[in-house]
């Protein structure tokens, strides 16, 4: 995990009393007889990290003080120490003022863990596992592409509520096996399926309960549980965060997709921390905060560089911040750069992120591209980026595989809007009627689509009877 504590202090009283802090944590670690690795993974550091704190070389936000106080049951003498050393600083900065240590990257509060109950009751109706992995975009952390094969859905019934059993102050436990990790990832192969093909709101309960109990295992002292969970528990927080985006939980999102980063950067995951980063940069453009969706998405090509799948993705959360500014040359650029990308793109690409098909890269590039546009379209009134966006999103359509039931309606949702922003409003009822023939809650991103495409509706008024009548079932559902 990559430090995250303060640097080295250069005054002379900074630095004995940050000494006098290592000192105290090394007696407290040694008297509860821990390795600094079992510490770093119990507070989610690395051990270097800890090793650096005990020589006093890095300050120690007084967050992980209190952690590791109570970790390692000091009595307040750590948390007392770390206090000193503070004021020791306030003196430095009176003169240097430095900028303050940042907080630890992921060791936030995440949101609460699901009721309980049987997997097999909390399962979709007709749930039906995959005989093999990979599967559905998922790969084995044990043996990625070569493939294994998955075990009875009763045993992933057993296997699972076994491994859910381990409690927060259990010191010890069956060993990680096996059968255990290919039930695991299966299982969220058929979440993540479920709420594509039916909009199944049970998925985010399964996953998050799991993902708990992934928590209670990788805050063992024994290093093969982060080894073996890191990668596959990065693939469950950031699937968490995608459903949570995906119902318009906005907070709780950004929270779990947090912990993918952390977990995918220990595991060395590119395809998770992608993808992590490109929720990110969705949820920020949702929440109207364009430099930090740019951010993200610039993100992106930085922790995947010289790959050209994510050179594709970074250029289209970046071409969606800017269009939402209404930066027509800047859009149209990163537009343009993500067509090029994608067509450099090949089969090695799936081997860091088998979720991310060579097509579904294609598939991936016209939706955004189309969502881009018609951004554009609206916020600077020009027809012709309507137009280009309803061309990218007919091709988005055309290459969607059977069953993507979600994506076909939020893409109907975009199309219609785009006939609006092209000053064809009559259009959007006939292209987004299917859309309300199903249950859309508000919040998710179909609501908020669909929001989007009700306000320009009603702001031009006068459409006829049918596009009057489409308008109230908008206003209907939206509401």
């Amino acid at each position: 995990m990559t430090e995250v504590t303060g640097p080295a202090p250069a005054d002379a009283r900074s630095v004995r009393a940050w000494r006098v802090f290592g000192a105290r944590l090394r007696h407290w670690r040694r008297r509860a007889g821990l390795t600094q690795a079992q510490v770093g993974a119990r507070v989610g550091y690395d051990h270097t990290a800890i090793s650096k704190l005990e020589h006093g070389s890095r300050r120690t936000p007084l967050p992980l003080a209190r952690r590791l106080d109570d970790l390692l049951t000091a009595a307040g003498d750590l948390v007392g120490a770390c206090e000193e050393a503070e004021r020791a600083d306030a003196g430095e900065r009176a003169t240097a003022a430095p900028a303050p240590p940042p907080v630890p990257v992921g060791q936030g509060p995440l949101p609460g863990e699901p009721a309980g109950g049987a997997l097999a009751a909390m399962l979709p109706p007709g749930a039906v596992l995959p005989p093999r992995l990979p599967a559905y975009g998922l790969v084995c952390p044990l043996h990625g592409r070569d493939g294994c094969t998955v075990p009875a859905l009763t045993d992933v019934v057993a296997l699972h509520a076994r491994f859910c059993s381990l409690g927060p102050d259990t010191l010890s436990c069956p060993p990680l096996d096996t059968d255990t990790v290919h039930a695991l990832t299966a299982l969220l192969a058929v979440c993540l399926r479920a709420d594509e093909e039916h909009s199944w709101p049970g998925a985010t309960a399964v996953v998050e309960r799991t993902l708990h109990a992934m928590l209670r295992w990788m805050a063992l002292p024994a290093a093969p549980y982060q080894h073996q969970l890191a990668p596959l528990a990065a693939e469950y927080a950031q699937s968490a965060g995608c459903l949570r985006l995906l119902w318009g939980r906005n907070g709780t999102a950004m929270a779990w997709l947090d912990r993918s980063l952390v977990w995918a950067s220990m595991a060395g995951h590119v395809g998770a921390q992608v993808a992590a980063l490109s929720d990110m940069s969705t949820l920020a453009r949702l929440e109207g905060d364009g430099p930090s969706a740019l951010a993200y998405g610039e993100a992106v090509s930085r922790a995947a560089a010289g790959r050209h799948w994510a050179g594709a993705l970074s250029d289209l959360y970046q071409a969606r911040g800017h269009a939402v500014r209404g930066d027509a040359d800047r859009t149209l650029h990163h537009i343009a750069r993500a067509w090029s990308r994608m067509d450099r793109a090949d089969e090695e690409d799936e081997a860091e992120a088998p979720w991310l098909s060579v097509a579904s890269v294609r598939l991936r590039v016209e939706s955004g591209a189309a969502g881009a546009l018609r951004d554009l379209a609206a916020a600077t009134g020009e027809r012709r980026f309507a137009l280009r966006a309803l061309d990218a999103a007919g091709t988005a359509i055309r290459l969607l595989p059977p069953g993507m039931h979600s994506a076909r309606m939020l893409f109907l949702a975009r199309t219609a809007d785009a006939y609006v922003c092209a000053g064809e409003p009559a259009a959007a009822p006939s292209v987004a009627g299917p859309v309300l023939e199903g249950a859309v809650h508000p919040s998710t991103l179909l609501g908020q689509e669909l929001r989007g495409l009700y306000g320009r509706l009603a702001a031009r008024g006068g459409g006829g009877a049918e596009t009057d009548d489409f308008v109230r079932r908008l206003a209907a559902a939206v509401r």
